[in-house]
């Protein structure tokens, strides 16, 4: 698959994603729904950093684009991480997963609007492709085995386990 196919499929992915949470009553589906959400975003924006962004760097000649879209994706990164330390119960769960939402697709809007039709044709969309196909099939690997290696348990209590291993290393080097 083509690069440029590969992101509009993944655009796709996310947006049906979102209306799937739009439309989801309980909070177990909001939550398998979020998380399912995250973890293709996450994949997707590395992607685009990665390969993309600086592949389209070399063929336009409109940084501001793409200076634009990665701040697009600071802000869906911080949003990210909020969302990551919530329950889907919590009172601005839905809200801040619509404020998400809402954000991813603004970007989608623009990138399939603007910078993609600048850069088709102009790079190796094949080549790229499978760079990225390679690329994300490692990403998800990891991803899914870290997820699998937690068991399931919430990202506190992992958070706790790191802050005080870097307590005792810490304590260690000052021995």
């Amino acid at each position: 698959m083509d690069a440029v196919s590969m992101l509009k499929e993944d655009h796709r992915k996310v947006k049906e994603l979102f209306e799937q949470f739009e439309e989801a009553t309980d909070t177990a589906t909001k939550r398998e729904i979020a998380q399912q959400a995250i973890k293709e975003l996450k994949v997707h924006a590395a992607l685009e950093e990665e390969l993309f962004y600086p592949a389209v760097r070399e063929e336009i000649d409109e940084e501001e684009k793409i200076d634009e879209a990665v701040e697009e994706h600071h802000v869906v990164k911080l949003l990210i991480g909020e969302l990551s330390k919530m329950r889907p119960s919590d009172a601005h769960f839905d809200a801040k997963f619509t404020v998400l939402a809402e954000s991813v697709k603004h970007h989608i809007e623009e990138e399939e609007g603007e910078v993609i039709p600048e850069v088709e044709g102009e790079i190796d969309g094949d080549a790229l492709g499978q760079q990225m196909a390679e690329r994300k099939e490692k990403l998800e690997g990891r991803m899914n085995g870290a997820s699998k290696a937690r068991g399931g348990k919430k990202a506190s209590s992992s958070r706790r386990g790191r802050s005080s291993g870097r307590s005792r290393s810490t304590k260690s080097k000052r021995r």
